[in-house]
């Protein structure tokens, strides 16, 4: 009885736990092509041994070793073969993973960041020690730091090179800067550089003369005792386009649409709008991609026979003034049984429209369209970008519809009044981009004669030397939806040596992805094909020599050192092993916390207890039998 009178009191007591925490010293390591290309692997190696190995430093602290490159990684080898360097993700993530510990870091780097904010202007919680590797002294030396181009240019346009130039030195100097497209020298000019100006800027304005992908390699000449020349050129490319395209607005009515339609068209410098009145036309179609017909009667009678013997691609906008008993009789896939009254119509917004990529720039605060009353009946396959909104009430009516039938592209617009449109976007916008964008893609879906792909692919056309080749995929179906059950696989193709190479691709996000390592510099041609389907799509890139990590010539001591000032650290050399350990020894602030941790514990061992009670009664029990008193 006294034990369960023990075992249901069950009484607690109060016991305090002590752990010791030693301080974090977290290395980070350079892990760049940066270290091998001031041939630095070795010499970094034997100092993290040298560092790890140490007894003293392994009882006083806990230690953690971190690789960086474009990313942090928990250090497991050491490859010296990453092609970026982001110095100040890598301290941050350290930060982040020690935030409530005491942890010094011990950087080991030559300082030369490629990607990344500029890690001398982080807010380190912890000291940090920079161990310089590399090359510390420094060489005259003249390269190209940035170089600015669009990807794309109009066919016989000129399209503007950008390159800043930077050198590095005391003495004059001059150099020649170049340009070069196929062997041939496109652009030529010589450049100065001085102990006071350490920079230039050179501007190429080049003509582009041959559609399709164009290659052109920037170059500044050599100056004397320049010891990496890797960084004296660049590559670049662009795709010259032939667009020009001529638009034909026919109007039976003079109205403040046609000025907006012509303005919004014309901001894109390869389009041209002429507005003729349906009166005045001379019936030539075929020097136009796109036919706008506005406000259509029976005057257009001649033009719609046209339009329909040429195939030719059009736009219809319908207003107060527009006969829909004519547009009925034409048989052209759309009606409205319209009356003599006029109504206003909202835009809602369809975000399931799949004609061609189009944002949602405010569609429905915009002011309503104006188009006789009447119900809509389009009999041929369309998509709809735009649906009516009468008074508030959002119908499946169409406000604009597209249609794409046996290589004709044409589509409606039922109302006028598009001019507010234009005024609303300035005045929400205070430029008229989104709005001339919108009407921008309508004209380039519409004056296309290029059938709609299922399969579409995003590559860039260059990539430097040892990076991952990244490129996308979008598979849909022959109602132009997004297929995942397709299998993707690209072939590569060196054009140099022949070598082909076989990629699978992978479902990634509604999107099919595919990364590719190790290619050698070079031109390559691309296959991306679906399996078990007769679709393909063609493309080419090129590998490049250049490597951003070999455009270096020295380390750099002084973004080092001033990051070892701002958190507290001190700044040591490879050779300096001694030095650092003795620092980190003799610093005070790096201690051992011992953390106290209370609870309650049960006095008494309960199952034991028990265990001893069933015992007790047990025996009794054989007792009580035994002698007879049961």
């Amino acid at each position: 009885m006294f034990l369960l009178i023990l075992l249901l009191i069950n009484p607690n007591i109060e016991k305090t736990n002590f752990t010791n925490i030693k301080p974090v010293l977290s290395f980070l390591v350079d892990n760049s092509n940066s270290v091998s290309f001031f041939k630095e692997d070795n010499n970094v190696e034997v100092f993290i041994k040298e560092l790890e190995s140490n007894k003293v430093i392994n009882n006083k602290f806990d230690v953690q070793k971190f690789s960086f490159a474009d990313d942090l990684q928990v250090l497991d080898s050491l490859s010296f073969a990453k092609n970026q360097t982001n110095i100040s993700d890598a301290i941050l993530g350290v930060n982040e993973l020690q935030n409530d510990k005491i942890s010094p870091i011990v950087l080991i780097s030559d300082g030369n960041q490629t990607i990344g904010q500029d890690y001398e202007f982080i807010n380190a919680k912890q000291p940090i020690y920079p161990i310089v590797i590399g090359d510390t002294t420094k060489y005259v030396d003249v390269k190209i730091s940035q170089l600015n181009v669009n990807k794309y240019s109009y066919i016989k346009n000129k399209f503007p090179v950008e390159v800043i130039l930077n050198y590095e030195g005391s003495k004059n100097v001059t150099a020649q800067f170049s340009i070069f497209s196929k062997g041939k020298t496109v652009f030529r000019k010589n450049v100065r550089f001085s102990d006071s100006k350490k920079s230039a800027t050179v501007t190429a304005n080049l003509t582009s003369t041959k559609e399709g992908l164009q290659y052109y390699t920037a170059s500044i000449s050599k100056i004397e005792n320049e010891k990496n020349i890797k960084n004296n050129s660049k590559s670049f490319s662009v795709e010259v386009i032939d667009e020009q395209t001529k638009v034909l607005l026919l109007t039976s009515v003079l109205h403040p649409d046609l000025g907006v339609f012509k303005k919004a068209i014309e901001s894109n410098k390869q389009r041209s709008v002429d507005i003729v009145n349906i009166e005045n036309f001379n019936n030539k179609l075929y020097d136009y991609q796109l036919i706008i017909l506005y406000q259509l009667n029976d005057k257009f009678n001649d033009v719609l026979s046209r339009i329909k013997q040429n195939n030719s691609n059009y736009l219809f906008v319908s207003g107060a003034n527009t006969d829909w008993n004519f547009i009925n009789q034409k048989q052209l896939g759309f009606r409205k049984n319209a009356i003599n009254e006029t109504e206003n119509y909202g835009a809602v917004f369809n975000d399931g429209f799949l004609t061609f990529l189009q944002e949602d720039i405010g569609f429905d605060n915009y002011p309503p369209l104006m188009d006789k009353f009447g119900e809509v009946n389009i009999s041929k396959e369309h998509q709809t970008l735009l649906y009516q909104n009468m008074n508030g009430l959002e119908t499946q009516q169409p406000l604009l519809a597209t249609f794409d039938i046996n290589n004709q592209k044409s589509g409606i617009l039922f109302g006028e009044g598009i001019w507010r449109w234009r005024a609303n976007s300035f005045l929400n916008t205070n430029s008229f981009e989104d709005f001339d964008k919108f009407i921008g893609n309508i004209v380039q879906f519409l004056a296309s004669n290029k059938k709609r792909n299922r399969l579409e692919v995003d590559a860039e056309s260059l990539y430097p030397a040892n990076s991952t080749i990244k490129i996308s995929a979008f598979y849909t179906d022959k109602n132009y939806q997004f297929d995942p059950r397709a299998s993707l696989e690209i072939t590569l193709t060196n054009t140099s040596t022949n070598a082909i190479t076989k990629v699978p691709f992978s479902l990634v996000n509604n999107a099919f992805k595919t990364e590719i390592e190790n290619l050698n510099p070079g031109d390559y041609t691309y296959q991306v094909t679906v399996l078990g389907q007769n679709i393909s799509k063609n493309g080419r890139f090129k590998i490049t020599d250049y490597n951003i990590e070999e455009q270096f010539t020295n380390a750099n001591i002084q973004k080092l050192q001033k990051l070892a000032d701002k958190t507290g650290g001190r700044l040591f050399y490879k050779n300096q092993v001694d030095e650092i350990t003795k620092e980190l020894l003799a610093n005070e602030s790096f201690y051992t916390v011992q953390k106290s941790t209370k609870k309650q514990v049960n006095l008494i061992d309960w199952q034991w207890i028990l265990f001893l009670i069933i015992a007790l009664l047990t025996a009794e029990w054989f007792l009580r039998k035994y002698f007879g008193k049961i």
